[in-house]
């Protein structure tokens, strides 16, 4: 037989094992407590001054050394050395636990780089977090969710990140990195959007953006993109430069989408000029109304501006080029052939210039639609709506001035350009074969006084809604 004291104990132990388990059981799951990596130098350097900013965006995760270099050189003048920080949303799924550290240890002039791994939006406020940050000369921003980089909106880190800058240090990031680094960030908190997609519907609601973050000198009116080539996803930064054109979401009635292929970076200067690494980029500017961007209906734009930047060639966002550009468009959310490459256009004036829509019959010289008042660069648009579709445009020239045309045709036919005097006759040509093959030509008046000539759009081969987009300019 048990003893009393037996007997008496078994349920108190019972009910106190049980009381313990329900208590484990309801507790909810705390995220990961804040994790640090310091690699190099336990002390941070103590300097008064610094030569930046300077800015690395990169198309997918890792640093890229030569623009991380170039990025360290900027800040420290070419003497001294630098403090980084890494900050993460995650830590690596396989390998080192310090990617990017690794990386920056090797290079010239720096002296500390600590990685920390933040897993919740409270982490923005931990107190040895913005200590590292504030006492840094650059921070960046690894790979993983931007939505997890836009809860620190409103935190101290995000101050802490903004008084690097303002020292004279720097910022960057890879892929979501990349994303959280632009004035505008399509965060994807509500899930990845498509090209398709996105041109389907700019208003989708995978579509998601923050504002107001970080505002890097010259980089104003931006959306970052990433993965750019290899995850065609050109169609989508046309689709957020649209939108954020028509909602304002950027100043000045423009947008600029900034894209790197993986592998590339931008490295930008403290005065806006980037070189780019590696791999391809692109910067494409919608400088006027979409139209058509509307929810639930595929989006229009005729004249999308684009910039292909490949390694070694550089692009001024203090002084913003006018020139060089490629056209593109998107005709009811289908974009144009030959989205990554173009005939750039090399004289493109001072002027933004504006844009004339063709309107039918404009089909003879005593049709044509007037641009002789237009500033250049004018944009002329159309489309090929029959395979003998023929478009006039009227132009003036002055004794001595020249014109120049350059014309993207989409991929649903093959247009030719001509350029006619005031009797009809042919006076320059541009005939390149095959649909979707841009045209230019150009021509100087000598004659005395003012003389009309046309701009003259033929279909040759196909037809379709697709527009061209035509840039005259005069000089």
């Amino acid at each position: 037989m048990a003893s009393r004291a037996t007997r008496r104990s078994t349920p108190a132990l019972a009910v106190t094992l049980l009381t313990l388990a329900l208590s484990l059981t309801a507790q909810p799951s705390a995220h990961a407590a804040a994790d640090r990596v310091r690699l190099g130098s336990a002390g941070d350097v103590a300097r008064t001054s610094w030569s930046g900013p300077a800015f690395t965006m990169n198309g997918s995760g890792a640093v890229v050394p030569a623009s991380m270099n170039r990025a360290i050189e900027q800040i420290r003048g070419g003497t001294g050395s630098i403090d980084v920080v890494v900050l993460a949303g995650s830590a690596p799924t396989s390998g080192s636990a310090t990617p990017e550290c690794d990386t920056v240890m090797g290079l010239t002039g720096v002296n500390s780089c600590t990685t920390w791994t933040l897993t919740a939006a409270s982490d923005g406020n931990n107190s040895q977090v913005n200590t590292d940050v504030r006492n840094a000369e650059f921070v960046y921003f690894a790979g993983g969710d931007q939505c997890r980089y836009a809860a620190w909106k409103g935190t101290a880190l995000e101050a802490s990140v903004e008084s690097v800058v303002a020292k004279g240090g720097g910022s960057g990031g890879g892929s979501a990195g990349h994303h959280i680094n632009s004035p505008l960030v399509y965060d994807a908190c509500n899930g990845s959007v498509t090209s398709s997609e996105a041109l389907a519907d700019p208003y989708d609601r995978s579509i998601s953006f923050t504002t107001g973050m970080f505002q890097w000198p010259h980089y104003d009116g931006i959306v970052n993109d990433s993965h750019f080539v290899t995850r065609d996803r050109m169609g989508r930064s046309m689709a957020f430069a649209a939108r954020a054109a028509k909602d304002n979401l950027t100043s000045g009635g423009a947008a600029r989408a900034v894209g790197v292929e993986e592998g590339g970076s931008l490295f930008i200067d403290r005065d806006g000029m980037a070189t780019d690494y590696g791999q391809d980029a692109y910067v494409v500017l919608a400088d006027h109304q979409p139209e058509q961007a509307t929810a639930r209906k595929p989006l229009t734009y005729s004249g999308f501006k684009i910039w292909h930047l490949t390694p070694g060639s550089t692009y001024d966002f203090g002084d913003r080029p006018t020139c060089g550009y490629y056209l593109r468009s998107v005709t009811n959310g289908k974009a144009d052939a030959n989205l990554y490459d173009g005939t750039p256009v090399t004289d493109c004036g001072s002027s933004a210039g504006s844009t004339l829509a063709e309107t039918e019959p404009n089909d003879t010289r005593d049709t044509a639609d007037d641009a002789s008042g237009l500033p250049s660069p004018a944009t002329l648009t159309g489309g090929m709506k029959s395979s003998s579709d023929r478009d006039y445009f009227k132009v003036a020239l002055a004794s001595g001035q020249s014109a120049s045309v350059q014309c993207a045709v989409p991929g649903a036919y093959d247009a030719d350009l001509y350029w006619l005097d005031s009797s009809g006759s042919t006076l320059e040509r541009s005939v390149n074969d095959g649909a979707g093959t841009d045209e230019s030509l150009t021509f100087t008046r000598t004659a005395s006084g003012s003389g009309t000539y046309y701009v003259d759009v033929e279909a040759y081969n196909g037809s379709g809604s697709s527009p061209y987009t035509c840039t005259l300019t005069k000089s």
